[in-house]
């Protein structure tokens, strides 16, 4: 089967069970959908009857000027290359989106990454809460686009100060002669002592 027909096999099991609100066709082997979330659950679970088994990709988009969420999901079919990406948008005020643990068992640490990262709520993945990078964080999730690394930074670390200035310590450009000669070397070896 070609991965023209894989896009149309993908479309059938999609538009029989939703109503997609966009639909972005990548390139010949990939496809992306955006579905309203109540339908996700039952399009992952029939992309994977018909091969698309493994999840390859779970995680979010911060859109603050929409006040939303997206959680992106992205399935290989290993029998027949393509690629399909299912969207949805949620709630960044109470960002919950039901696990997809029951479908892909793996999903239980890209939801453990992606509430680290976003502050999603995955209910279904017993252990989505559970610290799987950011050990001791103690801030909002550090990918939403309204965490401040510069602020972070002043609270949790000392102040240094730099001086405006700075000198040179290897005033006879040893260092750069020694990388020359490295390049020369390599082009040496490379041209068998040929000049270019």
């Amino acid at each position: 089967m070609s991965s023209i027909n894989n896009i149309d096999v993908i479309d059938q099991v999609v538009l029989s069970l939703s109503k997609p609100l966009l639909k972005d066709v990548i390139d010949q082997h990939q496809v992306a959908y955006e579905l309203e979330q109540k339908d996700v659950f039952n399009v992952l679970s029939a992309l994977k009857l018909k091969g698309w088994k493994q999840l390859s990709y779970l995680s979010a988009v911060d859109w603050p000027n929409e006040v939303k969420f997206e959680v992106v999901y992205i399935l290989m079919n290993w029998e027949q290359p393509s690629y399909v990406q299912i969207r949805t948008k949620i709630d960044r005020n109470q960002p919950v989106m039901p696990s997809v643990l029951a479908i892909f068992p793996g999903a239980k640490y890209y939801e453990r990454e992606a509430h680290e990262f976003f502050g999603i709520h995955f209910p279904g993945n017993p252990e989505y809460e559970k610290p799987l990078i950011l050990e001791r964080w103690d801030d909002i999730p550090p990918l939403r686009k309204d965490f401040d690394p510069s602020a972070y930074s002043a609270k949790k670390f000392p102040s240094r100060t730099y001086p405006d200035s700075f000198s040179v310590k290897d005033e006879n450009n040893k260092i750069l002669e020694k990388k020359a000669e490295k390049r020369k070397r390599a082009q040496n070896l490379r041209t068998g002592g040929e000049s270019s």
